[in-house]
């Protein structure tokens, strides 16, 4: 599998991002190897808190969140994508599945980093990502936080918020990384912000994963990853763990998509259920430290 990797230089003099990335490195299914970079900040013993990105963001996005759940006493853990951030990037996008991200982070973060009694915050990607994760080892995990995200198994249509999205991603001769997130944000974003957003991308062949995330959700009853999906709910259908939703309130792509969430898992019973105002798709960005807010306090009152 033909990789690159961003020059650590890109990564320099980041606003308000201060924190020392990790290293491990993954099997890439095709007998090299895949470095997957992550953060592991605040105390080793506290409780972990897994914030997980989304597309076409990296770890960058959680900047606002990590200082407030550290000052609550609690480890996080926030890994860059594959073809994202500082983890290494295939080329080719046919490289790229559902199946290989899930494969990827479950190598990265539990195998490798043996990562138990976790509270998943998962937010776009993160959440198609990571809620396979909890579906497949739900031993693993204590809690879930989902924001602005969703586990499609294309039987259900898509917005067209998400279908134009996706056409996008395909069409365009220009695909501006910082300028997509700041564009998915209520309040905008700086210049610098929007720099450290295409900091991972030096040219456009680092931008396969990037290019290829949005035609890897299932849309159609017979995609690829959609049975996996549908499993993936038969589990959820039966999780009795704290399961919170946390959508912002100006997000067109997943609008109402906490509703399913809030029907169907056991564990969303009676929760304090939130609506974050003033978000965007990337609430992060917009409403960062309330989220971690929503979090801490979700830990706070819901002892294992």
């Amino acid at each position: 599998m033909e990789t690159l990797r961003t020059p650590d230089e890109r990564f320099a003099d980041l606003p308000d991002f201060p924190y020392v990335p990790r290293y491990v490195e993954v099997d890439d299914t095709e007998g090299g190897r895949l470095r997957v970079a992550y953060l592991d900040e605040g105390p080793a013993d506290g409780e972990t808190v897994l914030l997980m990105h989304g597309e076409p963001s990296w770890s960058f996005l959680y900047r606002h969140l990590v200082p407030v759940l550290t000052g609550a006493g609690l480890r996080v853990v926030a890994p860059d994508l594959v073809g994202f951030g500082r983890s290494d990037k295939p080329v080719n996008r046919d490289d790229y599945s559902y199946a290989r991200h899930v494969g990827w982070m479950r190598s990265a973060l539990l195998d490798e980093l043996g990562l138990r009694d976790v509270t998943l915050v998962g937010q776009d990607w993160g959440g198609l990502i990571g809620l396979r994760l909890v579906a497949e080892n739900p031993d693993r995990f204590a809690r879930v936080v989902v924001a602005n995200t969703g586990l499609p198994t294309g039987d259900q249509p898509m917005s067209e918020a998400f279908l134009a999205w996706q056409r996008f991603s395909q069409e365009s001769p220009d695909f501006q990384i910082g300028r997509i997130v700041g564009n998915g944000t209520a309040q905008g974003a700086t210049p610098e912000v929007v720099a450290a957003y295409d900091a991972p991308f030096p040219d456009d062949r680092y931008t396969a994963g990037a290019r290829m995330f949005p035609t890897l959700v299932p849309t159609s009853p017979d995609d690829p990853a959609a049975a996996d999906n549908r499993a993936a709910w038969e589990v959820l259908s039966r999780w009795e763990k704290p399961f919170l939703t946390a959508f912002s309130d100006q997000d067109a792509i997943t609008r109402g998509g906490e509703r399913v969430f809030q029907k169907l898992v056991p564990g969303a019973q009676g929760m304090s259920h939130t609506t974050l105002g003033g978000g965007g798709h990337f609430l992060q960005e917009d409403v960062g430290p309330e989220l971690a807010r929503v979090v801490a306090d979700l830990i706070a009152a819901t002892p294992r």
